[in-house]
């Protein structure tokens, strides 16, 4: 099993140096409206209320806002939530950002319009669970938007990531026929939307996996 506080640590020392990725920080004006577009078809029209769990440092929670949806994001790591909190301020926006589990989040009964998942499947111990407590959030007529890839695990270039992370299911990622079929028995309507061939994403070609999964319940 991996251990909670290690992987916080992990992604502590991270955090400041997580948005130079291109896919991450967003700077590039056309990487940034980009996302802004694929997310303004994924996510109903109106403001609604989205929950962004495990939000880095929170720039999908930023695009979300400026269009004036209602964001609350939650992420193991204290050093990405404080960097999260800060770019909405920075921008002027406002955003609720919490400390927990992403798999869990710390929100007690609240439903939500819609869950944002990118990049974190990898990470989870038990995915299953956690897709089953993420659609539990999901108000009627919600929906359910997982950014996904199959790729290698984080720190194969750098730092080790978790101990025990050798055992998690998915820790070179989840190819999207595998995802979508784990959450087909929990929603209504799924479909799948490849995104490995748009450069303007990633800042740069890619070649493997690349998706996203959009689901409503």
């Amino acid at each position: 099993m991996t251990n909670t506080t290690a992987i916080a640590a992990y992604w502590d020392a991270a955090a400041p140096g997580f948005d130079d990725e291109p896919d991450h920080g967003l700077r590039d004006a056309e990487t940034r409206a980009e996302w802004a577009r694929l997310l303004d078809g994924w996510l109903p029209p109106g403001p609604a209320d989205v929950l962004d769990v495990g939000c880095g440092t929170g720039s999908l929670s930023r695009l979300l806002a400026e269009v004036g949806h209602r964001v609350t994001g939650v992420d193991l790591s204290p050093r990405m939530v404080e960097r999260a909190r800060l770019k909405l301020l920075a921008g002027g926006l406002t955003g609720r950002f919490l400390v927990g589990d992403a798999a869990a989040p710390p929100t007690g009964e609240e439903r939500f319009g819609v869950v944002l998942c990118r990049h974190l499947m990898w990470t989870l111990p038990d995915p299953s669970a956690a897709l089953r407590d993420w659609v539990g959030r999901l108000g009627p007529g919600g929906t359910l938007v997982l950014i996904e890839g199959r790729w290698g695990e984080a720190g194969s270039g750098g730092s080790p990531y978790a101990a025990g992370a050798g055992a998690l299911p998915w820790r070179g990622g989840v190819g999207s026929g595998e995802l979508a079929a784990a959450v087909r028995p929990l929603v209504a309507d799924v479909r799948i939307e490849p995104l490995s061939d748009n450069a303007l994403l990633w800042g740069r070609p890619v070649t493997d996996e690349r998706y996203a999964v959009i689901a409503r319940v």
